[in-house]
């Protein structure tokens, strides 16, 4: 969606739809953005980061937004730009993550006046709690699938296990790389020149290192079931060739007496009219 929104104080907020964008030249002519600007908002793969123009003292923040739509089988993240300037703050959204923006006009709802800087750390905050409910939802469905594998250990049940597996690893990069985002922010000549609100701010979305730390605990204690399963499998395995090795060998003394017999030697009692 499109948006153009007055914060207070001669700030702007300014939403553009990458799935409008469809020339370059008129977003640099008419909102002053770069080409390199607009690669990195349009990058599906674009890491977590910060980039400071020292010419015009634009400041680009790439941060990693939770997809709510799976794609695959678990749930990934993807990149969203927030580009600041003085009086004025752009974000390129899509539709995968227009759920931020959403929030964000719910929050200005309730914050008529607002410094862009302070904005800009509420809307990261507002990203960084939208990861907790499906962080809560993948560590019971870990529970669940885990007890379904001790009860019996099925094709379903490892590819639930590795699915899950899979989506806490990209969503524990995604932390991560947002939490460097942040500690890139606060040791930035840019943090000293906030204000105390914003310092504040701040300093509350700091609470989403956490997040790392969740993440991590959940991807560890995921990687150790598939650990354990894989060892029980193997283990099933050996079991399973401990037994026919010990019926091959069985047959094998069969087939020993059976071949013997069968070869043109003298038998006992073969003169036995009986016989």
């Amino acid at each position: 969606m499109f948006l153009d929104k007055q914060l207070g104080n001669g700030c702007t907020w300014i939403n553009l739809d990458v799935e409008i964008i469809k020339n370059l030249e008129d977003l640099s002519e008419i909102y002053g953005l770069d080409k390199e600007t607009i690669e990195y908002a349009l990058d599906r793969n674009e890491r977590a980061h910060m980039d400071y123009n020292r010419e015009n003292g634009t400041v680009t923040f790439i941060y990693n937004v939770l997809d709510l739509e799976k794609d695959k089988e678990y749930y990934e993240a993807i990149p969203m730009t927030f580009i600041v300037e003085k009086q004025r703050m752009i974000t390129i959204s899509n539709h995968k993550n227009a759920y931020v923006i959403e929030r964000m006009l719910t929050y200005l709802k309730s914050h008529e006046i607002i410094s862009i800087y302070k904005f800009l750390f509420a809307s990261l905050e507002l990203i960084s709690n939208a990861y907790y409910p499906i962080i809560e939802k993948m560590d019971k469905s870990k529970d669940e699938v885990n007890g379904l594998l001790r009860q019996r250990t099925t094709k379903k049940n490892l590819f639930a296990l590795s699915d899950l597996e899979t989506g806490m690893v990209y969503l524990t990069a995604a932390a991560k790389q947002n939490r460097i985002l942040l500690e890139h922010i606060q040791g930035h000549a840019l943090y000293r020149r906030l204000d105390e609100i914003e310092k504040e701010q701040f300093d509350a979305m700091i609470e989403a290192h956490q997040l790392v730390s969740m993440t991590d605990l959940i991807s560890q204690v995921l990687q150790q079931l598939s650990g354990s399963y894989n060892n029980i499998l193997n283990n099933n395995l050996n079991d399973n060739l401990t037994t026919l090795t010990i019926i091959s060998v069985l047959l094998a003394v069969l087939a020993v007496i059976t071949g013997f017999f069968g070869m043109n030697v003298p038998l006992p009692f073969m003169e036995d009219k009986h016989a």
